[in-house]
């Protein structure tokens, strides 16, 4: 187990409110039509595990302090048991990296405990 013993809970789907969440992230890199047909293939998608520091590197994005308070929110949850929404994911090939639709406070969150943890995603 990582830092502190915790051990940090999934869901089996992402919640609901993730899929706008991720649409409205997705409408400022992609044109609406893309964006829209990329949630509509995450709603699809079947649930995959990627190491955090795997999507990390992907992403080329950096990991965020734990002065944020998203992050800190979901640190909270780790520790309190709850269980998590699992990350909504994009691959953009055209860009050669990952694109982060939904979860990137979640990953920050997870990677502070253990950077090796299996994450939930649904990837497109």
């Amino acid at each position: 187990m990582g830092k502190d013993e915790v051990q940090i809970e999934w869901l089996d789907e992402p919640e609901e409110h993730d899929y706008p969440a991720a649409l409205s992230y997705l409408n400022l890199l992609y044109d609406d039509a893309t964006a829209h047909s990329h949630v509509e293939k995450l709603k699809r998608a079947p649930v995959a595990h990627f190491k955090a520091k795997d999507i990390f590197r992907a992403s080329e994005l950096s990991l965020l302090g734990v002065s944020n308070s998203h992050v800190k929110k979901d640190q909270k949850k780790i520790k309190a048991g709850k269980k998590l929404s699992p990350l909504l994911l994009v691959r953009d090939t055209a860009q050669g990296k990952l694109v982060i639709a939904d979860g990137y406070h979640r990953l920050c969150a997870v990677y502070r405990y253990d950077e090796d943890a299996l994450i939930p995603c649904k990837i497109v």
